[in-house]
């Protein structure tokens, strides 16, 4: 933008370029104006016109302003402003940022809100205990397009949406359906958001056909295009990726310390490919550990701001999916010169700490070397040696088998010291879906952690503490990973719920401490009520986050904590890599530091989106794939334990990790009444009592891969 008296001047930053703007559409003269109208009265070059146009679009999603009918910005009217989350029967919620309540919008109030909205909220008079109110003005769309089902017409068609939450198909004139025929699965752009209030459809245009709902893959690709990830690398980013070296040079070692001859591994699953961190461990005369955490210098060869680096940003993490994996960076790099092959030197950011008996690390060294791993190991055989002391394996890996002993030694007692300070440890289970040649899900069931995994967790928790710690004390601009302790009301209803069974929870003034979560888990171990107090007090845990304030890791109970281990799949990690190499080399001079603390804030909210992002869409698939396995298993019995107890049903959970929901409607036996405070239906004729955790008898009634659903019914 032009070095101007009335514009803005080249110093400004963005955030005192945003306030200029801000202050003048505010100012009492103002007459709205459209985009090019402030451009001209701000003075902006052409070439800086982008900048104004997201200084614009953040102003309204923050609710300071607002964008006429004829494309004028204009003071916002001044209600209250959130995001909208719709229901398919037309009600709908507003969550607003700070606020631990949301405002319910009753059907035909909503001004054909879409979810994801961001909306100004007028209150009005409530009956109930919640907040009610009204959408005033729609400021920016959430949604501009969406994956659906084609169903077609001879003049028309319709999309209907694969989001449940978007109550209207989207409606679509024959010539603008680019020849999708009944069961496509596509891609709609929307031309017209219609007034849902007032009966009037939205309307669309066909912007790609994604293929058949039938054809293999497809349903994954629909998941992925709905939660809009980055699936396709852009041929720039491809083309600087293959121009990244194949091997390390000596030009590339220069200057780091060379660790080719310290005995390290890999140990991942079996079929890994991008190994991005690496273990060693040693013990001294004195009983010292030495404990070498080797993690991939990514940032070596992403350079900021260049192709590879825009596109991981944009991407911010890896997608673990049923089928495959969406890789942060290209294959050329993360299963190449960045993963960390046996026998291959490598670059690498190691984090060498020394830990006494207590497991307390007493010293620690932060340093750019070379690496050369010895073997690459997998969880299965390592665990075999370090518990089974397998005779095969032991003699296969001889060499390897003195430091596996003490890689577990040093392990028991990281973890010992971690129980022992309060850490937080839900027993949370994952499934392992196997599917065939043509996507089919052939077996399901639980994935198991071994000591080996818990192993590696500890050694990559304790790089994560001594990183985060190290450079809080610096005073240096940072990325750290967050866990607040759950709010008032959480706490309150967790322990009122475990006092049903006997349990106390100690807290004071609506604050809590971690040990007490975990004394509770504690004392619930190997009870009959150990599995429902278990997930009451993980849904009363608040999500982790990235942020800029170290304000410490709630679940982990620790006050430094961040993401260093992983930068081949986390953008976060990438990031802090660059700090610690610039510091490393000298190179953080005040410039450095603000364009760090410029920077930062965006890269930890976009980290946190996109990491939300993934986890939606690998549960979106996992859905998926658990109803198309069960719908081979309609009129199966099962044993299950109850999941969850709402007012329309109950979730039971089989053996294979597969959720199907009994609904309320279909228990013809009874009269039931929901405790929404104990988890509970009781029937009020014969008195049973459904509640978490309880082990039920269920038959296989239907499952709708299309609906991702699976329904039971209860057998008495």
């Amino acid at each position: 933008m032009n070095d101007t008296d009335e514009g803005f001047i080249k110093s400004d930053s963005y955030e005192e370029r945003r306030a200029k703007v801000n202050d003048f559409i505010h100012e009492a003269s103002y007459v709205p104006m459209k985009e090019k109208e402030l451009a001209v009265f701000f003075q902006v070059a052409s070439e800086d016109r982008d900048e104004l146009t997201a200084i614009l679009d953040d102003l309204m999603s923050c609710g300071m302003i607002e964008r006429t009918k004829r494309g004028r910005y204009a003071p916002s009217d001044g209600g209250i402003v959130g995001i909208f989350t719709s229901n398919s029967k037309g009600f709908g919620f507003v969550t607003v940022e700070g606020k631990d309540e949301d405002i319910y919008i009753p059907q035909g109030e909503t001004k054909g809100a879409f979810p994801g909205d961001t909306v100004s909220v007028v209150l009005v008079p409530s009956s109930g205990p919640r907040k009610e109110g009204r959408v005033g003005r729609i400021l920016v769309r959430g949604i501009t397009e969406l994956v659906g089902t084609y169903e077609a017409s001879k003049t028309y068609g319709f999309v209907r949406p694969d989001n449940k939450k978007i109550p209207s198909d989207i409606f679509v004139l024959k010539e603008k359906s680019r020849g999708a025929v009944d069961g496509d699965k596509v891609v709609v752009e929307i031309t017209d958001y219609g007034d849902m209030d007032n009966g009037k459809s939205p309307e669309g245009r066909v912007k790609e056909i994604i293929g058949n709902i039938n054809d293999p893959g497809v349903d994954i690709i629909s998941i992925v295009k709905a939660y809009d990830i980055p699936f396709e690398f852009p041929e720039r980013v491809m083309n600087q990726a293959e121009r990244t070296a194949d091997s390390v040079s000596e030009a590339d070692m220069a200057g780091r310390r060379d660790l080719r001859d310290v005995q390290m591994v890999t140990i991942d699953g079996a079929d890994s490919k991008d190994l991005d961190d690496a273990v060693n461990v040693t013990v001294d005369d004195k009983g010292l550990f030495h404990l070498g955490v080797h993690i991939a210098d990514v940032a070596n060869y992403v350079q900021e701001n260049s192709a590879l680096d825009r596109e991981a940003k944009k991407r911010g993490t890896s997608v673990y999916l049923v089928d495959r994996v969406i890789p942060m960076l290209p294959h050329k790099l993360s299963n190449g010169i960045c993963s960390l092959n046996q026998g291959e030197d490598r670059l690498a950011l190691s984090c060498l700490m020394t830990i006494n008996r207590n497991g307390d690390i007493i010293d620690h060294d932060i340093v750019e070397s070379v690496i050369n791993v010895d073997k690459r190991m997998t969880y299965d055989s390592v665990a075999r040696i370090i518990l089974d002391e397998d005779p095969e394996d032991c003699e296969k890996y001889a060499e390897l088998v003195p430091m596996f002993k003490d890689m577990y030694e040093l392990a028991r007692i990281l973890k010992a010291k971690r129980t022992k300070r309060g850490a937080v440890e839900f027993d949370s289970v994952e499934s392992k879906i196997v599917l065939d040649s043509e996507g089919k899900p052939v077996s399901i069931k639980p994935e198991i952690r071994n000591a080996a995994h818990e192993l590696i967790e500890d050694f990559m928790l304790s790089a994560n503490e001594t990183v985060a710690q190290h450079f809080y004390w610096l005073q240096m601009p940072f990325v750290y990973r967050t866990h607040e302790q759950p709010g008032p009301e959480k706490i309150d209803a967790l322990a009122s719920f475990v006092r049903g069974f006997g349990y106390h929870l100690n807290f004071k003034s609506d604050e809590i401490r971690p040990m007490e979560i975990q004394k509770l888990l504690s004392k619930v171990s190997g009870s009959a009520e150990q599995a429902i107090i278990s997930r009451v007090a993980l849904r009363s845990m608040m999500q982790a986050k990235y942020t800029t304030e170290c304000s410490g890791h709630f679940g982990l109970a620790l006050q430094y904590y961040c993401h260093f281990t992983s930068p081949i799949r986390r953008y976060p990690d990438l990031q802090i890599h660059r700090i610690i190499k610039d510091f490393l080399r000298g190179r953080m001079d005040d410039k450095k530091m603000a364009h760090y603390a410029e920077i930062l804030p965006e890269v930890a909210n976009h980290s946190s989106e996109t990491e939300r992002r993934a986890d939606e869409a690998e549960r979106e698939t996992d859905k998926l794939k658990k109803a198309q396995y069960m719908e081979e298993h309609i009129g199966e019995e099962y044993e299950g334990t109850i999941s969850g107890v709402t007012g329309f049903g109950i979730f039971v959970e089989l053996e294979n990790t597969c959720e199907g929901l009994i609904r309320l409607s279909d228990m013809t036996d009874d009269y039931y009444e929901f405790d929404p405070d104990n988890y509970t239906l009781t029937g009020t004729d014969f008195g049973k009592v459904y509640s978490l955790g309880e082990k039920v008898r269920i038959r296989v009634r239907a499952a709708d891969r299309v609906e991702k659903t699976i329904d039971f019914e209860m057998l008495d």
